[in-house]
C-alpha cells in the first residue's frame, strides 16, 4: 500500500494544535473550557479553517443538545422526581452489600442514559453515603461500582454521554467530505436507542465483575467525613461543643404523654428537639412547637452532643439509637442543615422575643443557639429580646432557608445549599421529557430540536425559570465543545486524518484486518480518553476511525460508533468528573482506580467487541 502524498504545512499546523492541546489537557496549565476557547481563536488566525467554521460548534446539533439534556435533567432534579424514583429503588436493597451496589449501580447507570452522567451520579451520592452508614456496609466498596456505572450508563442512548451526543455531527462532517468514495450513498444517522444493545451488556458485565471480584478490587475505606456532624469549622469555633450532631431517640410504650415544653429538654440538656416522628414514620414534625406532645412510640431527632443526650436518654427513659434510622431521609445533609444568621439593624424582630413572634411557625426553622457580644446563649433563646448584630444558629430545610433569605430581617453569613424544590410541578417536568423522547422516537424529529423542545417546556410550564435554566447549564461543558468541535474539522479538511490512517494502515500492512482495526480503534481512543477529555478523544478521533475503516473495506459508520463508545472507557486514573467526583467521599487514592479500573477496562473492550462482532457485524 502506497503512502499518501506528502505531508502539507496545513497538515503540521493542525499536527501542532494536537500536541498543544493534548499537553494542555494532560498537565491543566489552562481550564478545559479556556482550550476550547482557544481553539475557537487560534484555528481561523493559522488559516486552516475560516472563521465561519471556528465558530460553528457553537450552534451544533451536539452542543444545542448537550444544553436542553442538562436543562432537563435539572427540571427533573429541582420537581424531586429523581429522588422519589431513587427512594424507591433504595429501600428494595435490603442489607446486603451486593444488592446494595448492584441495585444503587444499576439505577444510577439508567439515570446517565438520559442525563448527564455526573448529574446521576451526584444525585446518588448523598443517599448511597446515608445506606452505607445505616447498615454499616463501607463506602468505598459502593461509589466506585456506582460511579463506574454511571459513566457506562452513558452508553445506553445517544444521548447519555457528550461522545455519543457528538457522533452524528462528527459523521455528517466527515461523510461531506468523502463523496466521491461512498458513491452518493446517503448518509444514516445513528437512533436514539442504536448503541443500546452494547451499553445494556456493559452495564450488566460491570455489575457482574464487582458482585464477583469486587472484594478483591475494592478497597475497604473507612472515611473519617460524618455528616451527621453538622458544624463546619468555623461554627463550631464560635458555638463550641454544645451543638455537634443529630442524634434519634426512641420513646418507650411505658413513657407518659407529656407537652415538650414540661420536659425542659433545652433549658435542662442543652438539648433541641428539632423532629419528632409518629406513627412508625407516617408523620413527622419537622420543627416542633412547645405545645407538641410526645406519646410512646415516637421517635425524637435532636441536636446536641453525645454526653447531653446520654444524659438525657438516661433521665427519660429513652433509647438512644446507634444510628439515623426514622429521621434518616428528614435530617440527611442534602435535604436539611444548619446555617448561622444575623439580626439586621431594620428587622422588624428587633426588640422582640422570638416567642413574641411565632417565630418556628413563621420561619419553619429551629433556632438552636444565639451568639452575641462574644457569648453563646442556649438556655431561653426564645424569651431573649432580640437586638440588632444577634447571630443565631438557625436548623431546618434548605428550602426554607431560600425562602427565608428572601426576607429583610435576616442575613445569612454563607451560601446556603440546596435549591427551592416544586413538587407540584413534577408531571410537568415528565410529561416534557415525555414529549422530548416522543419527539424523537415517534416522529423522527432532529435531536436537538426534539430535546430543545423538552427543555423550552420545562421552562414555559414553571418547573424552571430562565434564569435557572441558564445558572443549571454546564457551559464549561458547552464551550469546550465548541471549540473542539473545529479542530476536528481542521483535522478532516486539511486531510491530516487520511494521512494519519494512511501511515498506520501502510505500517500494519498485510495483517490489518477490519477486526484488528476495530480493536486498535477502541484501544486508541481508550487511552486517549485518559490523557485528554472524552469529548477531545471522540472530535479527533472519530474522522481518523472512519478513514482506516474505508480503506479496509469495513463500515465507517462503526468504526465512529466504537469511538463513540470507546470514549467511555476511563477508569483506570480519576480523570473522569464522575471519577473526580467520588474520589473523596470514597477516600479513595489514584491506586484503587488502577486496581479497579485495569479489570474493568479490559472487560469494557472485550465486550464492545464481542457485541460489535455479533449484533453490528464489524466481521463483513
Amino acid at each position: 500500500m502506497a503512502l499518501p502524498i506528502e505531508i502539507t504545512s496545513e497538515m503540521i499546523i493542525v499536527f501542532g494544535f494536537l500536541v498543544f492541546v493534548t499537553s494542555l489537557f494532560v498537565f491543566e496549565i489552562v481550564r478545559v473550557d479556556v482550550v476550547g476557547l482557544l481553539m475557537m481563536i487560534l484555528l481561523p488566525l493559522s488559516g486552516v479553517i475560516s472563521p465561519a467554521l471556528a465558530v460553528s460548534g457553537l450552534s451544533s446539533n451536539a452542543v444545542v443538545s448537550i444544553i436542553a439534556v442538562i436543562i432537563i435533567g435539572e427540571g427533573l432534579d429541582r420537581t424531586g422526581v429523581m429522588n422519589l424514583f431513587a427512594r424507591h429503588i433504595i429501600r428494595l436493597a435490603g442489607r446486603s452489600e451486593r444488592r446494595i451496589m448492584a441495585l444503587i449501580a444499576g439505577t444510577v447507570a439508567f439515570i446517565s442514559s438520559f442525563m448527564q452522567n455526573i448529574g446521576a451520579a451526584a444525585l446518588f451520592l448523598p443517599a448511597t453515603n446515608r445506606i452505607c452508614r445505616q447498615l454499616k456496609v463501607p463506602v468505598s466498596r459502593i461509589l466506585i461500582p456506582m460511579g463506574y456505572c454511571a459513566v457506562i450508563g452513558g452508553c445506553i442512548t445517544l444521548v447519555g454521554s457528550s461522545p455519543l451526543i457528538l457522533l452524528n455531527d462528527l459523521m455528517v462532517s466527515w461523510w461531506a467530505n468523502h463523496p466521491e468514495v461512498l458513491a452518493g450513498k446517503a448518509f444514516e444517522p445513528f437512533g436514539l436507542f442504536s448503541v443500546a444493545p452494547i451499553g445494556i451488556a456493559l452495564v450488566t458485565s460491570a455489575i457482574l465483575y464487582f458482585i464477583v471480584f469486587g472484594r478483591a478490587v475494592l478497597p475497604d475505606v473507612t472515611c473519617m467525613d460524618d455528616d451527621a456532624c453538622i458544624l463546619k469549622d468555623d461554627l463550631e469555633c464560635a458555638y463550641g461543643q454544645e451543638i455537634r450532631r443529630a442524634y434519634e431517640l426512641q420513646v418507650p410504650g411505658t413513657f407518659q404523654v407529656r407537652r415538650l415544653d414540661e420536659l425542659g429538654i433545652r433549658p435542662r440538656y442543652h438539648t433541641t428537639v428539632i423532629c419528632i416522628c409518629k406513627r412508625e414514620g407516617r408523620t413527622k414534625v419537622t420543627v416542633p412547637s412547645r405545645a407538641d406532645i410526645i406519646e410512646p412510640g415516637d421517635v425524637v431527632g435532636v441536636i446536641s452532643n453525645r454526653e447531653h443526650v446520654e444524659t438525657l436518654a438516661r433521665d427519660m427513659g429513652w433509647t438512644l439509637q446507634d444510628d439515623l434510622d426514622k429521621l434518616n431521609e428528614v435530617l440527611s445533609p442534602d435535604v436539611s442543615g444548619v446555617a448561622e444568621a444575623i439580626i439586621t439593624p431594620r428587622s422588624e424582630l428587633v426588640g422582640k422575643t422570638l416567642h413574641e413572634v411565632y417565630f418556628r411557625k413563621r420561619y419553619q426553622v429551629n433556632p438552636l443557639a444565639l451568639y452575641r457580644k462574644n457569648q453563646v446563649l442556649l438556655e431561653d433563646i426564645s424569651e431573649t429580646r432580640i437586638q440588632p448584630g444577634d447571630a443565631f444558629l438557625l436548623q431546618g430545610e434548605w428550602e426554607k432557608f431560600h425562602i427565608l433569605q428572601r426576607k429583610p430581617d435576616l442575613a445569612f453569613t454563607e451560601h446556603i445549599r440546596g435549591e427551592i424544590m416544586h413538587p407540584e410541578k413534577a408531571g410537568f417536568a415528565v410529561a416534557c421529557l415525555s414529549l422530548a423522547l416522543f419527539l424523537a422516537l415517534g416522529l423522527k424529529i432532529q435531536l436537538s430540536i426534539a430535546l430543545l423542545t423538552g427543555a423550552v417546556g420545562m421552562i414555559l410550564t414553571g418547573v424552571l425559570s430562565i434564569d435557572e435554566a441558564y445558572r443549571g447549564v454546564d457551559w464549561m461543558t458547552v464551550f469546550l465543545l465548541a471549540g473542539l468541535i473545529p479542530l476536528g474539522l481542521a483535522f478532516e479538511k486539511t486531510g491530516a486524518a487520511m494521512y494519519l490512517s494512511n501511515v498506520i494502515t501502510h505500517a500494519m500492512e498485510g495483517w490489518l484486518t477490519p477486526l484488528v482495526m476495530f480493536l486498535l480503534i477502541g484501544l486508541l481512543t481508550s487511552f486517549f480518553t485518559l490523557v485528554t477529555s472524552n469529548v477531545g478523544a471522540v472530535v479527533l478521533m472519530v474522522p481518523l476511525a472512519m478513514n482506516m475503516a474505508l480503506q479496509c473495506g469495513a463500515d465507517p459508520r462503526m468504526a465512529a460508533l466504537l469511538v463513540a463508545v470507546a470514549a467511555s472507557n476511563t477508569f483506570i486514573l480519576p480523570t473522569h468528573q464522575v471519577n473526580a467526583l467520588i474520589m473523596k467521599p470514597g477516600g479513595y487514592r489514584v491506586r484503587d482506580y488502577v486496581r479497579a479500573g485495569t479489570g474493568m477496562t479490559l472487560i469494557f473492550i472485550a465486550v464492545v467487541m464481542t457485541i460489535l462482532y455479533f449484533f453490528y457485524g464489524i466481521h463483513a
